[in-house]
């Protein structure tokens, strides 16, 4: 299984979301309201049972799929993280976790609300296998997102 796990102030119809129904129609982009609790509660059960699963993430998205792949290293076979919200406070628990899983990091060098000084740190220590992927952008990657590898960053 393939989710796209959208930002703390977006939704399925944002613009990731809406790209991805548009070019990826397999990824399953849903909808999380609520608090991080919530969320996550809602994601367990859309892959309750799954494995094999490729978390895809932007922002707090990207926050709650590092977790999950932390909790839940043996289901997940790849983490891609747009601007992971590794910097809030809520990942703070988390520090001292790792895990193997690969994991995919896109992140701007303008970006001001996940700034990469902060967030590449926390990302390698919880990904030991992490493939970081710095470029000319903001927190949003409207120049970066659409250009990428999707084939291969979606393949399981």
């Amino acid at each position: 299984m393939k989710i796209f796990i959208h930002g703390l102030e977006s939704s399925s119809k944002g613009t990731k979301g809406n790209w991805l129904n548009k070019h990826h129609p397999e990824v399953l982009v849903p909808d999380f309201p609520g608090s991080l609790d919530e969320r996550m509660s809602k994601l367990h059960t859309i892959l309750s049972g799954q494995n094999n699963l490729v978390l895809a993430g932007s922002s707090y998205g990207g926050l709650m799929a590092s977790i999950f792949a932390l909790k839940h290293e043996q289901r997940v076979k790849k983490v891609i993280l747009f601007a992971p919200a590794l910097n809030f406070s809520e990942f703070d628990k988390y520090i001292g976790q790792s895990s193997s899983v690969s994991a995919t990091l896109y992140i701007g060098t303008q970006d001001d609300i996940c700034p990469p000084d902060q967030v590449i740190p926390r990302a390698q220590a919880a990904f030991t296998n992490l493939s970081v992927h710095l470029s000319e952008d903001d927190h949003l990657l409207k120049k970066t997102f659409r250009f990428l590898d999707w084939q291969d960053l979606l393949a399981q």
